[in-house]
C-alpha cells in the first residue's frame, strides 16, 4: 500500500470503533492511541460540540481563528465524523453551508449519521480526495482543516486546491504539525506516526513556502504550540538499530493554526 492507501485504512479502523471504548476519543489512553490523541484539544466549552463526532484526532482549534460569518460557506478538509463542522455550523448558522470532505467511507458515514441525528440540513458530507476537491472554483468563503494536510506526501497540490475553490478574498484557517530539525527514518516511517500527523510533517519555514506558493497573501500563525512525544511512546524505538538514543531528542514538533488570504 502507498501512505494514503494506510492512512485510510487506519481511519477507517478508527471510525468504526465504538466511542465509549475507544482510545481515538478525547482524553483516552493506550497503546494504539497514544499518538493519535498528543496533540488533541479541548472542544468540549465550543458551541456547536458534538461528542459523537469527536475522535480525538485534530491538533488544534482551527474554527476558533476562522473568523467565520453568518451565512458563510465552508469547507472542511478532513472532516472524519465531522467535529469541526458542527462547531463550524454553530458559528455560519442557518443561512450559510457547511461542506465537509473526507476520503475515508466509514467517516463519511458517520459524519453523515451524525448530520442526520440532529436534523442539519446545512451540512453536507463529500467522499472525496483533497488533493482534487469535489467543489466548484471560487465557491466558498473559508477553508478549515485540522492536523490533516501532514497526511498528505505532496502538500503543494492541497494548498493549490485551497486558493483554487476559494471566492476572492475567501480565506484559510488550519491547525497543522511542523517540525524543527529532522524525524528519524523509523520513526517518520511508522504508520501510526503518520496517522497521528507526526511522520509527514515538514518545517514550518517549507510549510510557509508552500502556502505563498500557491499565492496567498496575509499569511499569519495564529497559534503555536510545542507537542511532546511521551517518553513511553518514544521508547518503543530506542531498541531500533537505526536509532540513537540523541536522535530522539534531535527534532521539535509544533502545533501551528495558520490563516491566508486569497
Amino acid at each position: 500500500m502507498n501512505v494514503k492507501e494506510l492512512v485510510k485504512l487506519k481511519y477507517g479502523e478508527i471510525a468504526l470503533q465504538n466511542q465509549n471504548s475507544s482510545c481515538c476519543s478525547s482524553g483516552c489512553g493506550c497503546s494504539s492511541g497514544e499518538v493519535y490523541t498528543i496533540m488533541n484539544e479541548d472542544y468540549t466549552q465550543l458551541d456547536g460540540y458534538n461528542a459523537d463526532a469527536d475522535m480525538g484526532l485534530g491538533c488544534g482549534l482551527p474554527t476558533q481563528f476562522a473568523n467565520l460569518e453568518k451565512g458563510d460557506t465552508v469547507v472542511d478538509l478532513g472532516s472524519g465524523a465531522g467535529n469541526d463542522c458542527f462547531i463550524a455550523r454553530q458559528e455560519v448558522g442557518d443561512l450559510g453551508q457547511v461542506i465537509g470532505i473526507d476520503f475515508t467511507p466509514e467517516m463519511i458515514a458517520k459524519a453523515r449519521k451524525n448530520a442526520q441525528k440532529r436534523g442539519f440540513t446545512n451540512i453536507e458530507f463529500r467522499e472525496g480526495d483533497i488533493e482534487n476537491m469535489p467543489v466548484d472554483n471560487n465557491s466558498v468563503n473559508v477553508v478549515v482543516s485540522n492536523c490533516v494536510l501532514n497526511l498528505l506526501p505532496q502538500k503543494d497540490k492541497v494548498f493549490h486546491e485551497i486558493f483554487r475553490v476559494l471566492k476572492p478574498g475567501g480565506h484559510f484557517c488550519i491547525s497543522d504539525i511542523v517540525l524543527n530539525g529532522e524525524l528519524p527514518k523509523a520513526l517518520s516511517e511508522a504508520v501510526e506516526m503518520y496517522v497521528g500527523c507526526i511522520a509527514g510533517a515538514i518545517t514550518q519555514e517549507e510549510y510557509l513556502n508552500e502556502i505563498t506558493k500557491a499565492g496567498f497573501q496575509q499569511i499569519e500563525i495564529v497559534k503555536k504550540k510545542n507537542i511532546i512525544i511521551p517518553d513511553e511512546i518514544l521508547a518503543k524505538y530506542k531498541n531500533d538499530a537505526s536509532i540513537k538514543e540523541a536522535d530522539l531528542k534531535q527534532f521539535e514538533i509544533y502545533s501551528i493554526t495558520v490563516r491566508g488570504k486569497k
